[in-house]
């Protein structure tokens, strides 16, 4: 387990931004977190500068609550994993940034967030949160299943549960299907008061807001509402077919992680459950060691190149 600690003689920073927020860890040698900073959405799919901004930002503010801000950027080696950059161009585009750290050692959100979980090379993970995929990395071979983003994909996320209510609502004030617990929950939480207000209430909006909405679902399932129970039961067979696809790779550890996981988690597959394990860690410590995995490469290299 990592603690807080006061021996810096090594400084690493990880950072793990997403669509949302970015967050920052500095961790010394002997793995305590000495402090934490969280700024804006750090995902360059919507916006170069709002991410580096925020991966600057967070940095400094983690340096900050650790007491040290006496520490230049320009000190730290820098492990950043984030969203997005799976892309070719968006990696490309944040590889040339001229970032202010000592080095940067950039990967992809679901790399960190497996190396975070498992702390090896070996490892799965199911993410449920804004949006869904799944993920594994064995002896350096990777595999992405879904991932492709709202509204065609990331089924079974929380803003694909939020949308399948909207949609159930929505019918229901047509007439067409029965009405559920999530009706009346749903105009109240929009302020409105019919299916036209509702649509005005919804144009244009993204995952973000569509996730706001996926606790009403489960909290409908809860009581027995059919409608909710029924969407609650497709989004999580979605998850089910992603973690038996990972678990066919047979990683060493298989484990989920995302905002929804505590909900979502308990109605999956009890088979499946009993193989899920616990992250060892969040996905900024595996910023981390990505980072010291790639100094090491770095030093294995120079060493040959010396011989």
């Amino acid at each position: 387990m990592f603690t807080s600690g006061d021996n810096n003689k090594e400084l690493f920073l990880g950072i793990d931004g997403g669509g949302s927020k970015c967050k920052a860890i500095v961790m010394n040698e002997n793995d305590e977190i000495l402090g934490t900073g969280i700024s804006g959405p750090g995902n360059p799919l919507h916006g170069f500068e709002q991410a580096t901004n925020s991966i600057t930002e967070s940095a400094q503010l983690a340096l900050k609550d650790a007491g040290l801000e006496h520490i230049q950027l320009n000190e730290l080696n820098a492990g950043v994993g984030l969203a997005g950059v799976n892309l070719p161009a968006l990696y490309d585009q944040m590889k040339a940034w001229q970032h202010p750290f000592k080095q940067m050692f950039l990967a992809h959100d679901l790399l960190i967030a497996c190396l975070g979980a498992h702390h090896s090379n070996n490892g799965a993970v199911i993410i449920s949160g804004t949006g869904s995929c799944g993920f594994s990395c064995i002896d350096g071979q990777e595999v992405l299943i879904g991932g492709h983003g709202f509204p065609q994909g990331d089924k079974g996320s929380g803003a694909w549960f939020g949308l399948q209510a909207t949609k159930q609502v929505l019918l229901s004030l047509d007439g067409i299907v029965e009405s559920s617990l999530m009706n009346d929950v749903l105009l109240d939480k929009l302020s409105c008061t019919n299916a036209t207000s509702i649509v005005e209430a919804i144009a244009g909006k993204k995952a973000t807001f569509y996730a706001q909405l996926a606790n009403l679902v489960f909290d409908a399932a809860e009581q027995g509402d059919k409608v909710a129970l029924a969407i609650v039961e497709e989004g999580a067979e979605y998850i089910n077919s992603i973690a038996r696809t990972l678990l066919a790779r047979k990683p060493a550890r298989i484990s989920m992680l995302g905002g929804l996981t505590p909900r979502l988690q308990s109605c999956l597959d009890k088979n499946l459950q009993g193989q899920l394990s616990e992250p060892l860690s969040a996905p900024e410590v595996g910023s981390v060691l990505f980072a010291r995995q790639e100094i090491l490469k770095q030093q294995g290299l120079s060493a040959q190149q010396s011989e």
